[in-house]
């Protein structure tokens, strides 16, 4: 496939990522992902062990796929925590693609400390990491990001876990608009249209966890979101018709015989 996802050193067929959180176990978890054709899957290694080879290791169950793992860095509140986490993940596995998120607040929202992710982003790159970066939908802070070296902005459609899809369209163009790494639409996702809308906006990718995880049948919501994720991209790329506050014939009136 000629168009793939570039994320800084690393390239995707899919366009979708998935998480891991919230399954009832690693079976699924697995079962899930590949159903969704997803190539990178997030787990916060704060809470899913792929680090202790003497426990149940999600890691085992992925090792004759292609899917790779996205370590992130849920959980951290500081800079600090973010990037002290994030060099012992790669002592312990190798892995220098990360998803970069520091929560400011872990009461209601769950919104990105974004001043704090500025500060680890900076240090993590020098440090040799490609970076996710997991922000609020401000063009601004976006573009601050992409400065201080995130290969990829990841801007929230809705609160984590909500469901409530994208709630400010115009901000996922302006942040399209504002950088030149790809747009990855992150946390918020309720249900395959709304990955289908991120993608029809420009978005580069869409990150979703709850909303196949939490589905009914997390194997085949899994199985919606990548067909959605692809409709999107190919509606973008095919550029829908313009809005109009009026009908037109879909046949041509000129030259017909009365």
């Amino acid at each position: 496939m000629s168009d793939k996802l570039k994320i800084g050193k690393y390239e995707f067929n899919s366009r979708l990522i998935v998480g891991s959180g919230k399954y009832p176990d690693f079976k699924t978890t697995y079962e899930a992902t590949i159903a969704s054709g997803a190539e990178m899957i997030t787990v916060a290694v704060r809470r899913v062990n792929i680090t202790n080879p003497d426990e149940e290791n999600l890691m085992d169950y992925f090792k004759d796929s292609n899917v790779k793992f996205l370590p992130n860095s849920a959980g951290c509140t500081t800079a600090e925590e973010a990037i002290t986490l994030f060099r012992l993940t790669r002592e312990a596995t190798g892995i220098d693609l990360i998803k970069l998120e520091v929560i400011g607040d872990t009461q209601k929202t769950l919104y990105p400390d974004v001043i704090e992710t500025i500060k680890a982003c900076e240090v993590l790159k020098k440090d040799g990491f490609t970076i996710m970066a997991y922000t609020n939908d401000d063009p601004i802070i976006a573009k601050r990001l992409e400065d201080a070296g995130a290969d990829a902005i990841m801007p929230l459609a809705s609160p984590i876990g909500s469901g409530l899809g994208i709630q400010n369209r115009f901000n996922v163009v302006f942040i399209k608009e504002a950088v030149s790494v790809p747009v990855i639409v992150d946390a918020g996702i309720g249900t395959a249209s709304d990955a289908s809308v991120a993608m029809e906006l420009g978005a580069d990718g869409v990150l979703t966890n709850t909303a196949i995880a939490g589905a009914k049948d997390p194997i085949k919501m899994a199985e919606a979101m990548k067909y959605a994720v692809i409709a999107g991209r190919k509606a973008y790329e095919a550029g829908r018709i313009p809005k109009k506050p009026f009908a037109t014939a879909s046949s041509p009136t000129e030259g017909m015989i009365f």
